[in-house]
């Protein structure tokens, strides 16, 4: 093989500008995230729950009932992970399972009067944990970040 060779395959592997931003936005993206999730669930676990149960708590807290099935799609956890995560909840006493009375297949889980008191005391703490994280950004800048996330999001 010659050197043009060589050299037109090297190019020819080498992401352009826009790929090389692309990569580096990635690189960027994972690791903000990364950062960010490792400090929220520590202050998620500095209540005495787990980061899945507390997601979980946080979607009853705002819905209160929700169908079973439908509480993965919310917290991006997965199915068994979820049953896991109400059993524990269901036996700390902070939720509670409901059938559904028109429908057999569907189970709710509600959130009780402990995991309502529970969370009115650590919410508002935690909302600010996640502000005080989003210090580096101004106001303008969250909701310029927001669209462009919900924009990539959309386009993958």
């Amino acid at each position: 093989m010659s050197d043009k060779q060589i050299n037109l395959r090297n190019t020819e592997s080498a992401p352009d500008e826009e790929q090389a931003a692309s990569l580096k936005l990635f690189v960027v993206l994972s690791k903000a995230y990364k950062s960010l999730m490792d400090h929220a669930v520590k202050d998620m676990k500095s209540y005495g729950l787990a980061s899945a149960e507390f997601m979980v708590l946080e979607v009853l807290y705002h819905r209160t009932r929700i169908p079973l099935q439908q509480i993965g799609e919310k917290i991006l956890v997965t199915s068994g992970s979820i049953t896991y995560n109400i059993d524990k909840l269901e036996k700390k006493g902070l939720l509670k399972r409901v059938p559904c009375s028109e429908d057999r297949r569907v189970t709710y889980a509600e959130i009780t009067d402990a995991g309502r008191e529970l969370f009115d005391e650590i919410f508002p703490r935690h909302v600010a944990s996640i502000h005080d994280l989003m210090g580096g950004l101004d106001k303008e800048e969250k909701v310029q970040a927001i669209e462009l996330m919900k924009k990539l999001g959309k386009g993958v």
